[in-house]
């Protein structure tokens, strides 16, 4: 069982670099420093968008690999 979550925590922790390195940087110009947003077609509709897909996916898998985390340290209690 250890030998098993410890590949999917390896597999887990790939996948995770490889979208996070795939994502585009979060460069807003001089509008990041005071905290401005802009309200743009793209940012309203963000969740649709290739972006958004990866945003949810780095979500789900830091989700995972910290429950496979949780997981082994368990088992290695035991």
């Amino acid at each position: 069982m250890r030998i098993f979550l410890t590949i999917l925590f390896i597999i887990d922790c790939i996948a995770l670099c490889v979208i996070v390195l795939m994502q585009k940087g979060r460069e807003s110009g001089i509008g990041g420093l005071t905290g401005a947003s802009s309200d743009t077609y793209w940012s309203k509709n963000k969740g649709r968008s290739r972006e958004g897909m990866m945003l949810m996916l780095t979500r789900v898998f830091s989700a995972v690999g910290l429950v496979l985390v949780i997981l082994l340290n368990m088992s290695r209690l035991k």
